[in-house]
């Protein structure tokens, strides 16, 4: 990268930053003036992304020393295939969610346009920063915004909910504070690249201390990352949520796999010494059984929101137990079905709101105890045969789109993802027990959507024309569009996409470029 690239590393995190000071300076009632600013802001940060993105692609990792200091005494930031991607996809789902709300929901409580860029900021911080007690910082600063976007709206339901989240979180940012306490204790560093070039020379004697210190990391990262059975809190949590929230909490588990990616394979690649491949079997184990309570979640789920809430979870468990494997080819794989599987569950969630509007409450389960106990009259069986109205017709498209994607059947890019994952598994250096029960799982929850989403389709497309009264307008359904559209641009470049992520895991599970490029 050039001299002025490199100063696009920071704007990702200054800018959404001083956004949010400026939109808390202007009146809740200037609504205009504030969406003009956040658009701007996130069209802006868009741009920085993709500039990011195609710098990383072509050079070693653009790093930026924050008061240039060197490594490891000051704090840097750095951006290589994997982080640039990362904060791309952020800045895609904080426009999506933006949009959505400009109809209703930045008027449901005070602040949603401040909350959205402080979010935005710790996030894109998280996958920059190149320490590890900043990446504690940041994990805090869009844990502190999700807070107040949690319960965003009204509710008695959404408000037990996001305390629940709330406890859970501030307990893994606890645990986040002694193993880095443990790990500082033994290294005396938290600069990430550092701790990957001192690792390997650890003495015997502190390995285990170090270990313990990296297995509570673990625990910490886990609980953002949705792992069973730290997950018991994410199908109610995101699916009280309001909808553009939940649709960029979307990205918030990922932020916790990201973390296990990077810290993982630069405390414990191939060449961390004794410890190498430390703690790979239980991420492995952790993986398959969240794969498998997610499935069974999507399988049983009767509602929209948990059928988006356990999708979330199984695909979080594929990508823990595709880490677990430490292979790079299965890696590579693994971050083509991240991006395709959040833009999925984000687009989802925001299709949940529109498709919600226009049904009566409770009516799921309306449905399923009628069925159950013989409610229905002969004439009320009867298909009835209407015109669906363009809007519906639109919202079945999206919501046949989504279910294609988060289950992995053609033409969409979850296919091409769980077929990457399929080569990569059954490669001679990757192939066994875990592999094939991987792809049993993978199979099976495919299923399971297909299922789940037939069934809950069927219920809410399938119905008379006096159920179909939602109104939808055109800013809302755009960034469901939006989403798709991404997801069908992936499909369509799966072989550019793939090269790139291929060489991002190839770095990942290789750290000693980003190594000798923060501590040059």
């Amino acid at each position: 990268m050039s001299a002025w690239q490199e100063h696009l590393v920071v704007v990702p995190v200054v800018l959404p930053l001083a956004a949010a000071a400026v939109l808390l300076a202007i009146d809740e009632q200037r609504r205009a003036l504030k969406r003009a600013i956040s658009s701007a802001c996130l069209l802006a940060l868009a741009g920085v992304a993709v500039a990011l993105v195609r710098g990383a692609d072509q050079g070693p990792p653009a790093v930026y020393r924050v008061g240039d200091w060197p490594a490891p005494f000051g704090i840097v930031l750095v951006a290589d295939r994997l982080s640039a991607l990362m904060v791309l996809l952020a800045a895609l789902l904080g426009l999506a969610a933006f949009l959505f709300s400009c109809t209703r929901w930045d008027r449901a409580g005070p602040r949603f346009h401040s909350l959205l860029q402080v979010l935005l900021m710790g996030v894109n911080g998280a996958f920059l920063t190149g320490d590890l007690f900043n990446l504690f910082v940041f994990f805090e600063v869009f844990l502190a915004a999700s807070y107040g976007l949690a319960l965003h709206g009204s509710g008695a339901a959404r408000v037990q909910a996001s305390l629940h989240y709330i406890v859970v979180n501030l307990t893994a940012s606890f645990l986040f504070l002694i193993g880095a306490a443990l790990v500082y204790g033994v290294t005396g560093t938290l600069n990430l690249a550092d701790l990957g070039a001192r690792i390997p020379g650890v003495a015997a004697a502190d390995r285990s201390l170090l270990e313990a210190g990296a297995a509570i990391l673990a625990v910490a990262f886990l609980v953002k990352a949705g792992m069973w059975p730290l997950c018991f809190w994410l199908p109610r949590s995101y699916g009280a949520a309001c909808a553009p929230a939940a649709a960029l909490f979307a990205i918030l588990t990922k932020v916790g796999i990201y973390a296990v990616l990077r810290v993982g394979l630069l405390f414990f690649g191939e060449g961390s010494g004794e410890s190498a491949g430390f703690g790979r079997d239980w991420l492995m184990a952790g993986g398959l059984l969240t794969l498998a309570f997610g499935a069974i979640g999507v399988f049983g789920a009767q509602e929209l929101s948990r059928l988006a809430g356990f999708s979330l979870v199984a695909s979080c468990g594929t990508l823990l137990a595709a880490v677990g494997a430490g292979q790079a080819a299965v890696s590579g794989a693994a971050l083509y079905y991240l991006v395709a599987s959040t833009l999925g569950v984000s687009a989802l969630f925001l299709l949940i709101e529109l498709v919600e509007r226009g049904r009566a409450p409770g009516a799921d389960m309306l449905a399923i105890t009628a069925e159950a106990f013989g409610g229905f009259e002969a004439g009320e069986r009867e298909e009835i045969g209407v015109a669906i109205p363009a809007t519906w017709a639109v919202l079945g498209l999206s919501f046949v789109a989504c279910a294609l994607l988060l289950a992995g059947l053609p033409p969409l890019p979850g296919f091409v993802a769980k077929l990457a994952l399929l080569d990569a598994l059954l490669r001679p250096e990757s192939v066994g027990l875990p592999a094939w029960m991987l792809l049993a799982l993978l199979m099976f929850s495919g299923f399971a959507t297909v299922v789940a989403a037939s069934r809950t389709g069927a219920r809410i497309f399938w119905v008379p024309e006096r159920r179909m009264s939602a109104r939808v307008s055109v800013i809302e359904i755009l960034p469901v569009l939006l989403l798709l559209g991404v997801g069908v641009a992936l499909a369509v470049e799966a072989g550019a996409a793939m090269r790139y992520l291929d060489a991002a895991a190839q770095a990942l599970h290789a750290p000693r470029g980003y190594i000798d490029g923060v501590l040059r």
